[in-house]
């Protein structure tokens, strides 16, 4: 991970002369970010907004995510008015620039009242430009599923559910410390379809304990519930997880890999296209805020941890809200939310917009270089060719992409983009 290092000229919550007010300081710090700097981009990348809800019911051993156990329920009012003020302050910076997808993530979003993410999309479409066809995503949990609170959801614009059934297996759900079995799991698809056409169920594999048969079960059943989207990832032992600390019996290497060709094969043979690391969609139904990352796109985060990264002609600046839910609505209240920017350097921006790029099959359009990074292909010329005669690139005069063996290996092929 590239370092964050501060802006310099950025206000100091520590100075002892009196405080502008924030519109103002916030108007400052946007007019800073339109002057001349390091890059020169013909046009402004499209717009994402992320909304993270920092609160769930349990916190899984294995979750290394921004979230927080809501043991006696959590301050919705509050922390809805705070997301408010966040966005409100973060308008100078994206001043007149359209919404194309809206993702509210967490923890689990889905703990919000009908009314709550009701207040939440009217103060979003108050504030904010959406595009016609905007692409609204929330994430959801099978144990907070509740026919009427989601057919609200949907009534309040919200057009797309992410569920995180990780299993239907209960046992493996119970290994995983999901609140969910795999009825619930099921329950949940069912409510889903009865309200949206467009849905993604979060899958994992290389359980505790799981076996072939049972992880190809899995994909099966996922496969069969008419899910438009998948989203399959192999376990990992993330560090600061109860996991990490106490690691559970998983498959071997030889497993996995077979439970990886396995899954490979049954997508593919259901018609789904492999189109990012992880995700698999039928044709025309990939996750356009998603891609929208993946392609080096623009986005906004607000709410407690939610990371930005926001283009300027002449710069691209990333950003991160401060992590604890408290703290971050104290922050909120006082005018100082953002805990961490930064500035992208030449230096690190072609190798950022590869390490995202290359994650999709498709690669991406040779101009669209150019057109994210400010910077000629030129700059990355010399890894192209170590990649093309590695075999781990594809490219000619419209596109450059990976190569089968260059996707086996991922890790590899980006770290050459990478400056020493």
């Amino acid at each position: 991970m590239i370092p964050i290092k501060p802006i310099s000229g950025l206000p100091s919550s520590t100075s002892s002369s009196p405080k502008p007010t924030t519109a103002a300081l916030n108007a400052n710090v946007a007019q800073q970010f339109l002057q001349p700097g390091s890059f020169n981009l013909p046009v402004m990348p499209p717009l994402s907004l992320y909304i993270h809800i920092p609160w769930c019911v349990k916190k899984c051993p294995y979750c290394d995510f921004n979230s927080h156990e809501a043991k006696n329920g959590f301050p919705e009012e509050d922390y809805l008015a705070a997301l408010r003020l966040d966005l409100e302050r973060a308008l100078p910076a994206i001043w007149g620039r359209k919404i194309y997808t809206i993702f509210i993530g967490g923890g689990t979003p889905s703990l919000l009242s009908a009314a709550g993410l009701d207040r939440l999309l009217s103060d979003v479409r108050t504030l904010l430009p959406l595009d016609g066809g905007v692409e609204i995503t929330m994430e959801a949990n099978p144990g907070t599923f509740e026919a009427e609170k989601f057919r609200s959801y949907r009534a309040s614009g919200v057009n797309r559910l992410s569920i995180g059934i990780q299993s239907f297996n209960s046992q493996h759900l119970q290994a995983l410390g999901r609140i969910h079995d795999g009825d619930e799991a099921r329950r949940a698809i069912e409510i889903a379809q009865t309200h949206f056409d467009n849905f993604n169920l979060d899958l994992m594999y290389a359980l505790p304990s799981q076996t072939l048969d049972e992880a190809r079960l899995d994909i099966q059943t996922a496969i069969a519930s008419g899910a438009p989207h998948l989203s399959l990832y192999h376990l990992t032992l993330e560090p600061n997880t109860l996991f990490a600390k106490y690691p559970p019996a998983l498959p071997d290497d030889d497993a996995s890999a077979e439970m990886q060709d396995e899954i490979t094969a049954l997508m593919s043979g259901a018609g789904f296209q492999n189109y990012e690391v992880s995700a698999y969609a039928q044709p025309k139904r990939q996750a356009r805020h998603n891609l929208n990352y993946w392609q080096f796109g623009d986005y906004l985060g607000i709410g407690a941890g939610a990371h930005s990264k926001l283009s300027f002609p002449h710069r691209v600046v990333r950003e991160m809200r401060y992590k604890n839910p408290k703290a971050y609505m104290q922050a909120v209240a006082e005018g100082r939310e953002i805990q961490e920017s930064s500035e992208i350097g030449k230096d690190d921006m072609a190798f950022e917009f590869m390490l995202n790029s290359l994650r999709l099959r498709d690669g991406f359009p040779v101009n669209l270089f150019a057109e994210r990074t400010g910077l000629s292909l030129s700059a990355i010329e010399q890894s192209l060719q170590a990649a093309e005669q590695k075999g781990l690139l594809y490219r000619d005069h419209l596109n450059i992409r990976p190569t089968d063996l260059g996707r086996r290996f991922l890790n590899d092929l980006q770290e050459m983009f990478l400056k020493s």
